[in-house]
Parts: structure tokens; C-alpha cells; sequence
């Protein structure tokens, strides 16, 4: 798997069994929530400790796969801490074939960077955006497979 910086500048990259996951803090991710392009991104928040984040993983791969040919891009950024990357983050990548970007935030002042997701977010997760250019829409939920592809298709095809 190679990394995928999108054009940001890691702060450190974690390799291990040929699975590469960057870490960025808020600072250097928060970019990626602003590009003015025709691309729908779709950006979870996630941890592995987290049992409805994960129920709800193969969701957004399907959704990943089903609309790699347009101009898509999901990102699964990853609430772990960053001791859990190798022992637990990149095993769970490798063990449920994740193909969707993976990185790692890894910002400890959270009651700084949540407000400027969404002021509507408690800080839960899991935790979706889902935009492209100033459309973007917040859910602090869980999806199944047919409320995610709802939301998805509300920006993607215009």
C-alpha cells in the first residue's frame, strides 16, 4: 500500500508489512477540508476501539470501490494514539484489506480542531464529512450501506 500524502506534509509515517499509514495534527490535515475541485471526498473518523465504527467500515469500502471510476476520494482518518499504529491500526488495515486512505490524526487538542469540523460535533465518533467545494454535509452517526450511498449520491452527482 503506498502512502497517500494529498499533497499535505505528514508530521511522521508509520510503515509496517508493507502498509503505509501518515500522521498529520490538525494543522497539517485540515486542508484537506477545503480543496475547491470537482472531487467528492468523503473523510470518516474512526478508531479501532470503536465497535460502530468498525460495523460500519465495509460500508465505505463498497461506497470506495463502487465509485473509484468518478471523481471520488475517501479518506478513513483514524482517532488511535499513535503507540496503537503498529500493534493495532496497521494489522486491522492488513486484516480487513481496508483500500480507502488511511491516515492517523494525531492532535491531542481536540476541543480545538472538533469546532472546526463542524460546530455541531460533540466529538463522538463515528464521525463523517462529506463534501465537495462549499457543499459539505456533517453526520455524527453511524451509516448502514444504503444511508451512506444517500448522502454520497446528494454531492456526488450533480
Amino acid at each position: 500500500m503506498q502512502a497517500q500524502t494529498h499533497g499535505l506534509k505528514p508530521i511522521e509515517i508509520y510503515s509496517k508489512d508493507g502498509v503505509i499509514v501518515e500522521s498529520y495534527d490538525f494543522e497539517s490535515l485540515e486542508p484537506l477540508f477545503k480543496k475547491q475541485n470537482d472531487t467528492t471526498y468523503v473523510i470518516n473518523f474512526w478508531a479501532t476501539w470503536c465497535l460502530p465504527c468498525v460495523e460500519e467500515l465495509p460500508h465505505f469500502e463498497k461506497m470506495n470501490k463502487k465509485y473509484t471510476s468518478q471523481k471520488f476520494k475517501m479518506i478513513l482518518v483514524s482517532l488511535d494514539f499513535p503507540n496503537m499504529v503498529e500493534s493495532r491500526v496497521i494489522p486491522f488495515i492488513k486484516r480487513k484489506n481496508l483500500k480507502a486512505d488511511v491516515v492517523l490524526l494525531n492532535d491531542p487538542n481536540a476541543n480545538k480542531w472538533i469546532e472546526k469540523i463542524s460546530k455541531d460535533w460533540s466529538g463522538a465518533i463515528p464521525a463523517t464529512v462529506i463534501y465537495r467545494n462549499s457543499e459539505l454535509y456533517f453526520f455524527e452517526k453511524s451509516f448502514t450501506e444504503s444511508s451512506l450511498e444517500k448522502e454520497i449520491k446528494k454531492v456526488i452527482i450533480k
